[in-house]
């Protein structure tokens, strides 16, 4: 069965750190969230960034960079036997990308971008769209007829909340039932629907205690993909650790998605 018609019809998770930081915490995190996957029987996407472009601090640590990046990636594919997933910020990193991973994805703040989005298509990889924090779920439509007007009917959606005033982030569910309308696989992304962008002095906050709550509600109102950044030391990762789940709470996570599913 082809990758995406399993996303269709399948509980699965998308896990990892939020960039890539080194490839030994790729393959600890790659290895024991696959573990967790197939013991709660979700299947598992490998996901980290090789480039965080739109971090809210210009020192802050951006990643490995393209080439390294899906150097690691493609070790973490080949290893770990396990799909992989990235983000692109620019239209020329859509083809390279490509040859590597198995989903593209496309940042909430550029979910508009339609060169962006028409580059991510003509690759014919399964594009995942996050959903801006600025758009509705109905709104979405716009971004997946773009993507779709290039022959590829291989897309995604991804809930991450909608900004309620400054450095703050509700998830509003009912974009999640608004989304299952467009027929197409609807990702709840736990981590970052609990983030505080730019919160803590330069750097986003969270409350990744909320996660394991949209799990079930989410799973309550039919969704059937997840999101989540994971990491054996949230405390010490280089970026959005305010917001991960720790990599020993994640099986935890994973339960509660089973236990919710419908």
């Amino acid at each position: 069965m082809e990758l995406y018609d399993i996303l269709k019809n399948n509980l699965f998770i998308m896990a990892g750190p939020c960039v890539i930081e080194s490839k030994e915490i790729c393959f600890e995190i790659a290895e024991r969230a696959k573990k967790a996957a197939e013991q709660y029987g979700l299947t598992y996407i490998f996901k980290a960034s090789f480039d965080k472009a739109n971090r809210t601090s210009a020192s802050s640590f951006r990643g490995a960079g393209l080439e390294k990046g899906l150097q690691i990636l493609q070790e973490v594919k080949s290893r770990y036997k396990v799909p992989v997933i990235t983000d692109i910020h620019e239209s020329y990193q859509a083809n390279p990308v490509s040859d590597v991973c198995d989903i593209i994805q496309i940042p909430a703040f550029l979910c508009r971008q339609t060169d962006l989005l028409i580059a991510a298509g003509e690759t014919l990889r399964i594009v995942n769209i996050k959903k801006a924090q600025f758009l509705s779920g109905a709104d979405m439509k716009y971004p997946l007829e773009k993507v779709r007007s290039t022959g590829n009917n291989q897309v995604m959606v991804t809930e991450r909340g909608n900004m309620y005033g400054y450095g703050n982030l509700v998830v509003d569910f009912r974009n999640l039932v608004d989304m299952q309308q467009f027929n197409v696989p609807v990702v709840m992304d736990l981590t970052h629907s609990t983030q505080k962008p730019g919160a803590l002095d330069g750097k986003s906050g969270g409350n990744p205690e909320y996660a394991p709550y949209f799990a079930a509600a989410a799973s309550a109102c039919g969704i059937r993909g997840f999101f989540a950044e994971t990491h054996p030391e949230p405390a010490k990762a280089l970026s959005d650790g305010a917001n991960m789940v720790s990599l020993n709470d994640f099986p935890k996570l994973l339960e509660n998605i089973k236990k919710h599913s419908i």
